[in-house]
């Protein structure tokens, strides 16, 4: 969803609260002609801490939800239609329909909310009925935070409400991956969704991505969690992702497993020695592999509170993934070679999401949020001179309805 779309982090020292979220998502509905919302919904964003591009490989992440959500109101309708307003969009409204095609000239974000009705109304069909929605969201768009799957989860979790649907979360999240795989366009794995889904305050959740089977990590009040945009554009991401999904699937045919996720590094080192796995997918497959590897053992070093553990994995994940996937750009090298030097030994940084710009993240001892975020303020600027998007963070709620505007 295009929360935000001039500038990702233009409101971050601003957040609105969830009450503040819901007064805007209802003022959306009024727009509308509503002045009563039936209900709310909100779904969270989400940073990942460690596991990159190892969703698609089958293999584990290690994610959290953001206290930055989507806020969906609601009120049911007599017939098949979807009137929306959406408040981060001035107020744009879109009149879709359960029973036909997205219309030619919707909005973009429009595609997100018709696509998630699509996939509910194959999923019980004859059940799901047409709803007003004004929505409301302070998940920065464009920086890999995952506000396209807080949108769709919001919406779905409202399309459920106003048609007494009752389905499981994990189940929502992959219609939520269905949605924005096959009506939206996108080739996204399953973590995003399912964080959002089954995420949950003051923990971060480990995924194995095969299974789907998933446990909270706790993340204690005394750690600190900041994200930094860098400022630089992610042009290449589209076909750059596309491309890097495809090397890990032809490494994993050469390897002869169903997904990297299956592989050692000792079977690599033996298909590059024997001359059966060129150069580039060996280092794709490489950092998938030790990816996963790094990620089990973050889980691990969270339960113990150990950040001195976890920063060196999240060192070793950035490394991997500049010198072995390739996906890191100079200027992200800097800001994540800055905010580790202001962090030192107890916690890490490391860039996170698809890559070749985009944000990094950092989790440290929470006393020291302030020196890291002044580090990166005073000696970071892009390309283009600007300076780094700051957002602290804490963990969020799992999506699921809200009490509304007195909560």
């Amino acid at each position: 969803m295009t929360s935000l779309p001039a500038d990702p982090f233009a409101r971050a020292d601003a957040p609105d609260s969830m009450a503040e979220l819901a007064r805007r998502a209802a003022q959306a509905l009024h727009t509308l002609g509503v002045t009563e919302p039936e209900g709310f919904t909100q779904a969270p964003g989400r940073v990942n801490l460690l596991g990159e591009h190892t969703d698609y490989n089958d293999g584990f992440v290690l994610p959290c939800t953001l206290d930055r959500a989507t806020m969906t109101a609601w009120a049911r309708r007599g017939d098949r239609r979807l009137r929306v307003c959406a408040a981060d969009a001035d107020n744009d409204v879109a009149v879709l329909s359960l029973e036909a095609a997205l219309p030619p000239d919707a909005p973009a974000w429009a595609r997100y909310v018709h696509a998630m009705a699509t996939v509910l109304d194959h999923h019980a069909p004859g059940r799901l009925q047409g709803a007003d929605l004004g929505i409301a969201g302070n998940v920065p768009a464009g920086a890999g935070l995952s506000s396209s799957a807080a949108l769709l989860l919001s919406v779905g979790h409202a399309l459920a409400a106003a048609a007494a649907l009752d389905i499981d979360p994990v189940a929502l999240a992959l219609l939520a991956q269905r949605a924005e795989n096959e009506h939206v366009g996108c080739r996204c794995g399953i973590m995003d969704p399912l964080v959002s889904a089954c995420g949950a305050g003051a923990h971060a959740l480990f995924i194995d991505c095969r299974t789907l089977q998933h446990r909270r990590v706790p993340l204690s009040p005394d750690i600190g969690i900041l994200i930094a945009h860098s400022r630089v554009r992610r042009e290449l991401k589209d076909s750059a992702y596309n491309d890097r999904r495809d090397a890990c699937e032809q490494a994993a045919r050469v390897l002869g497993v169903p997904a990297l996720r299956d592989a050692t590094l000792e079977s690599l080192e033996a298909a590059r020695r024997q001359g059966r796995l060129d150069p580039v997918l060996a280092r794709r497959a490489h950092h998938v592999i030790g990816e996963n590897a790094r990620t089990i053992v973050a889980a691990q070093a969270l339960d113990r509170g150990d950040l001195r553990t976890l920063g060196q994995l999240m060192r070793a994940s950035h490394d991997a993934l500049r010198d072995h996937f390739e996906v890191s750009v100079p200027a992200m090298d800097r800001l994540v070679e800055l905010m580790q030097a202001a962090i030192g030994e107890e916690g890490g940084a490391r860039m996170t999401g698809g890559g070749f710009g985009g944000c990094a993240v950092a989790v440290m001892p929470v006393s020291r949020l302030d020196a890291v975020a002044a580090a990166v303020a005073a000696g970071y600027r892009s390309p283009d001179g600007l300076p780094a998007g700051l957002l602290p963070v804490r963990p969020g709620p799992g999506a699921g309805t809200w009490p509304g505007l007195a909560a």
